[in-house]
C-alpha cells in the first residue's frame, strides 16, 4: 500500500467544520434551556404559594409574621368534561392545617385548622369540640375556653375550621363554614424566622367517647 503523507490537506471524505451549525445547535440548545426553566416555573407557581401568617389565631402552631409555603398541589381538582372531576392526590382531611379564601371576602387569604369534614355532625360544649357525638382531645390547643354552640351537621363540599388559639380566633363558629371551592392549600413548611422552620404538623383531633 502506498503511504500518502499527511500534508494538511483534508481527505475527501472530511468536511470543516462549519460555525453556523455550531451557532444554530447553540441557539437551540438555549431556547430548550429557557423552554424548559420556564414550564418548571410554572409548575412549581402553580403547586406552591408562600404565606404569611397574619395575628395570632393559630397560635401556639403558627405565629404572627411567620412565613409558610403551602401546598397547592395537594387539594386540586381537574374537571374533565364529561369525565368528571379527577382528583390526583387527596381530599382535605381532619387536622390539617389549610390556607383558604375568606368566605365573607375572597380577596383575603385566611389559615385555621379543618376539624369537621362533610357529613360530620360537630357541637361545642363549653369548649369541648363534639364530632358525630364523641368529645374531642385537642393537644394542639391550649385553653379550649369556654364557648358552646348547638349542633350542626356540614353539607356537602363544606368544612367547619377553626384556629387554634381558641380564645383568639373568629373562625367557622362566627362565620360560617369554608366551601370546597375557595381551598388554596394545605400548609406545609415554615421558612422564616430562621428558628420555626420546620413541616407544619397535621393533627387530627382524637376522638374520645361519647
Amino acid at each position: 500500500m502506498e503511504y500518502q503523507p499527511d500534508n494538511g490537506v483534508p481527505h475527501q471524505d472530511e468536511q470543516p467544520k462549519s460555525e453556523g451549525k455550531s451557532n444554530s445547535r447553540f441557539f437551540r440548545e438555549f431556547a430548550e434551556t429557557l423552554l424548559l426553566a420556564a414550564l418548571v416555573f410554572l409548575l412549581l407557581h402553580s403547586s406552591f404559594q408562600n404565606f404569611q401568617v397574619d395575628g395570632s389565631s393559630m397560635y401556639p402552631t403558627l405565629k404572627d409574621r411567620e412565613f409558610l409555603f403551602v401546598n397547592k398541589a395537594v387539594y386540586m381538582q381537574l374537571h374533565l368534561g364529561s369525565v368528571g372531576v379527577f382528583q390526583p392526590f387527596h381530599e382535605p382531611r381532619r387536622g390539617e392545617v389549610i390556607v383558604f379564601k375568606y368566605p365573607l371576602d375572597t380577596s383575603r387569604d385566611f389559615i385555621k385548622r379543618v376539624i369537621a369534614l362533610p357529613g360530620d355532625t360537630i357541637e361545642i360544649k363549653s369548649g369541648v369540640t363534639y364530632i358525630n357525638g364523641k368529645a374531642t382531645k385537642e393537644p394542639y390547643v391550649n385553653y379550649l375556653g369556654t364557648r358552646s354552640m348547638p349542633p350542626q351537621t356540614i353539607p356537602a363540599d363544606n368544612y367547619f375550621v377553626m384556629g387554634d388559639n381558641r380564645t383568639g380566633s373568629a373562625d367557622s363558629r362566627d362565620w360560617g363554614l369554608v366551601p370546597r371551592k375557595d381551598f388554596i392549600g394545605k400548609a406545609w413548611v415554615a421558612y422564616w424566622p430562621k428558628g420555626e422552620w420546620g413541616l407544619v404538623r397535621t393533627f387530627a383531633p382524637n376522638l374520645g367517647t361519647n
